[in-house]
């Protein structure tokens, strides 16, 4: 007769803990917004005004948001406008209270004058005279359009006609061959006769600066494969419908390009020659040297193993390798850069040649390097601006002072002549610049994760700053419980590399109690992805609050270090950092043992949620929970650029050797899957597929799809789904009967 009461007592405390997540899930969805209404004077993002020597920006106090005016000639700050007078404004024009402080907009652009500024709400753009304090005009707002996919493909034959640079000719194409039109005269005059429907002249034509000389591209297109998708619930009918468009994916056929050289004046053709026409990525970036007497243009070779800038001098039809880049792993193109300084006849060009991103000098002419411009271990991130007549480049360095974090983001000068590199912003922290238009000024806003922003006005000679511009001030934050990220660096899978991440604790953290740790994951090879500015909600701070401690990490195989380190991931995506991710979590609990990693968790999206169904399949030993949504599960299936990057090509084994669907029967944790139907970022089948294996190996786990949803962690559904899975695996708690609950 005892039993029933202690079924009774397992119910009813059910039922509060039920109750009890309820409220913590409540507490979690409002973290950020809590504290955000704490957090004053931080994370400015200062607007340079034309050609002038004024920025504006918006701060929140205590009081609302200012609007700032800052006069850098001056070195003096005021407001941007009459708060009040707009707020009178405003409410006349919008027929309801608005009050200084509160105004229904973020961003405002001034005329160059500074007599006038616009802003939009409410779907209309107003402009307003700061002068007279009054409304001036008012236009419907146009919506931005929703542009491009992430697999398509641009087959060049869309652009109009394109004029010359003295402006008395134009060139287009038209069914397929080129031709140049006399602006005056409308005579018409046809160059080429070899294009057909099946290799065309590109649109895009490029002019030389004297206009007797023009360069197209004779482009041979390829098949495109569409992706399907099916919208199972559209708005507006019950019937579903079907979306396509263009995803090309590895081991697909690509166009192929070939420059031709056309002396206008002549009507001449000439067909450049090259090596390995038919085994280009991509063909791309002609520039022509400021006296018209050659071009340039850019040859990524299939497989990103060997790129190459080729030189044409006058008709000669052969061209000339410039610079060229070749590596054993990759050669990562869209961090390449290249700069032709006036005047000069030299480039300045990034490579990874020396085992670091650094920048060299190249005489343009014979494509010899003068001289290697930066050097030592540490990277050159991107260059801001070059200063011809100065002599001065304008970079984006990390890692070059030694003790602080590698991934921190300092701006430096570089004097091209003598090699003299100056620290402009040396605060240890991660800087983020806006320069004037001239580059005599820029605004410096700094912080690390740990360390709120600090915002001033400076000189670009020598960085000295010339006016402080706002203090974040957390102190509202830190009395109501908010606590601090901590940043934690320790040793790699080498024993010697230093692997740098953050930890994220509840607010309520209680060192002697036992946390499961979640990490958040993102290994894509193109970047790193660890916050390194401040913020009031690092990492997923809100996933933290129901009673876990949750870690972001940069493991090898990521961007922004040595080329050893990001070429980790070369044919090698399964390896994702893991090695280095679990050594680091290692030695985090080692010192906080608080941190349990018997029970560790994960989740990703995208690259990430790959990762995240990687973790649970190659080291199931240490990932015990994973919630992996949208991710490119087969890297055969994603699209071709990002893919062939890391993988390369032809597609060979590694691809099926890192394919979380082939490896499917590893599973051995608990796993969540999540899908948006509508996914134009990575293709969706990609989940069916490996959905498919898992059902085929027998093994369990939970998938959920969400209609109408494209590349998506899923919303609020998704995150109270993700929560519900970590709580039940990592905690062992009852999670809410959320089909009681109704809602309409």
């Amino acid at each position: 007769m005892k039993i029933i009461p202690v079924i009774l007592l397992l119910v009813f405390s059910c039922a509060v803990c039920a109750q009890e997540l309820k409220e913590k899930y409540a507490e979690a969805d409002g973290f950020r917004q809590k504290y955000e209404a704490g957090y004053f004077g931080g994370n400015i993002t200062p607007r340079w005004i034309g050609n002038t020597h004024f920025c504006w920006y918006a701060v929140k106090t205590p009081a609302g948001t200012d609007f700032i005016l800052v006069n850098a000639g001056k070195r003096q700050k005021q407001p941007a406008f009459d708060q009040k007078a707009m707020a009178k404004a405003l409410t006349a024009e919008l027929g309801r209270k608005v009050e200084p402080g509160k105004m229904p907009f973020r961003e405002i652009a001034f005329s160059d004058d500074l007599k006038q500024l616009t802003f939009v709400t409410e779907g209309m753009k107003y402009t307003y005279d700061r002068n007279k304090n009054k409304m001036i005009g008012k236009v419907k707002e146009e919506p931005r359009r929703r542009e491009g996919h992430w697999g398509g493909v641009n087959e060049e034959n869309w652009q109009g006609a394109t004029p010359s640079p003295d402006g008395k000719k134009e060139a287009f194409v038209s069914e397929g061959n080129l031709f140049v039109r006399d602006i005056s005269s409308g005579k018409v005059n046809r160059l080429s006769y070899d294009g057909a429907p099946g290799e065309y002249y590109s649109s895009f034509i490029s002019w030389s600066p004297d206009s007797r000389k023009l360069v197209s591209c004779k482009y041979r297109p390829a098949w495109i494969r569409k992706l399907k998708t099916v919208v199972s619930s559209p708005a507006g009918q019950l019937q579903p419908k079907m979306e396509e468009i263009d995803y090309v994916k590895p081991g697909d056929a690509l166009p192929v390009k070939r420059p031709v050289l056309f002396l206008v004046e002549e009507g001449r053709q000439v067909n450049i020659e090259f090596a390995e026409p038919e085994k280009q990525f991509n063909l791309n970036n002609i520039r022509w040297a400021d006296d018209s007497r050659s071009f340039t243009f850019d040859y990524n070779k299939r497989g990103h193993q060997e790129y190459i800038v080729y030189k044409v001098t006058g008709d000669n039809p052969k061209a000339q390798v410039l610079i060229g880049e070749k590596m054993p792993t990759f050669v990562y193109y869209n961090l390449l850069y290249r700069y032709d300084l006036k005047d000069r006849n030299e480039i300045l060009w990034i490579s990874e040649r020396d085992g670091w991103r650094h920048l060299y000098l190249y005489d343009a002419d014979n494509g010899q390097v003068k001289r290697q411009l930066t050097k030592g271990e540490w990277v050159v991130k991107r260059v801001l601006h070059v200063d011809d007549a100065a002599r001065v480049v304008y970079l984006v360095g990390c890692g070059k002072d030694a003790g602080e974090d590698p991934y921190l983001e300092k701006v430096y000068r570089l004097n091209i002549e003598n090699g003299e590199l100056l620290c402009l912003t040396p605060e240890n922290g991660n800087h983020q610049v806006e320069f004037s238009r001239d580059y005599t000024y820029f605004t410096d806003s700094w912080s690390r994760i740990d360390c709120p922003p600090v915002a001033a006005l400076r000189s670009a000679k020598d960085g000295s700053v010339l006016l402080s511009l706002e203090k974040a001030d957390i102190s509202k934050m830190l009395a109501e419980g908010w606590r601090m990220p901590e940043v934690f660096c320790a040793k790699g899978r080498d024993g010697e590399t230093d692997i740098w991440g953050v930890i994220v604790r509840p607010v309520d953290f209680d060192p002697s109690k036992k946390y499961p740790v979640i990490e958040y994951i993102y290994a894509g090879p193109h970047d790193s992805f660890v916050p390194k500015s401040f913020t009031v909600s690092p990492v997923d701070a809100a996933l933290a609050q129901l009673g876990f401690i949750v870690v972001q990490i940069d493991g090898m195989g990521t961007a922004n270090r040595s080329k050893k380190f990001h070429d980790v991931c070369w044919k090698n995506l399964k390896d994702g950092g893991f090695p280095d991710r679990i050594a680091w979590m290692k030695a985090a609990a080692a010192k906080y043992p608080e941190m349990d990693i018997d029970r560790v968790g994960i989740y990703g999206c995208s690259a990430g949620g790959q990762n995240a169904m990687g973790a649970v399949l190659f080291h199931p030993d240490f990932y015990k929970v994973s919630v992996a949504a949208c991710g490119c599960h087969d890297n055969r299936m994603d699209k071709i650029w990002w893919n062939e990057q890391w993988m390369g090509y032809p597609v060979g084994k590694e691809y099926e050797e890192c394919s979380n669907t082939v490896n499917a029967y590893r599973l051995q944790g608990k796993l969540m899957l999540i899908l948006g139907e509508l996914d134009d970022n990575v293709d969706p089948s990609t989940t069916f597929q490996v959905v498919n294996a898992l059902i085929g190996a027998g093994k369990e786990f939970e998938f959920v799809v969400l209609p109408n949803q494209r590349h998506t962690m899923g919303g609020a559904y998704g995150e109270r789904k993700r929560r519900d899975f970590f709580i039940r695996h990592l905690q062992g708690l009852q999670t809410p009967d959320w089909n009681k609950e109704e809602k309409k």
